[in-house]
């Protein structure tokens, strides 16, 4: 049995649309990964950012700057007398400052 040439132009419509549809839906869900990515990339950054703007402030503290210079510079206070412990028979290790 043959289909009418109505159907057979309907059928053709059909597979047109479906054909010509198939491109913008693999795009759509392409940028909608991507979008998914970037807002999780967004998030890491604003973690961080809000980790680096802590460490800002901390290191404008002068109780953290005199620690910091004490501690990784060696520095005293002017009549201050600084003493460096060195372990017995081997070298001494240099203090933590990141």
């Amino acid at each position: 049995m043959r289909p009418s040439p109505h159907a057979s132009i309907l059928l053709i419509a059909v597979f047109l649309s479906v054909v010509f549809a198939l491109a913008p839906m693999r795009a759509y869900l392409h940028q909608r990964g991507e979008l998914s990515d970037l807002q999780r990339q967004t998030e890491q950054l604003q973690v961080q950012n809000s980790e680096l703007e802590r460490r800002i402030a901390d290191l404008n503290d002068p109780a953290t700057l005199e620690r910091l210079a004490r501690q990784c510079l060696g520095m005293v206070e002017p009549g201050e007398i600084a003493f460096v412990p060195i372990p017995k028979g081997r070298a001494p290790t240099p203090p933590d400052c990141g």
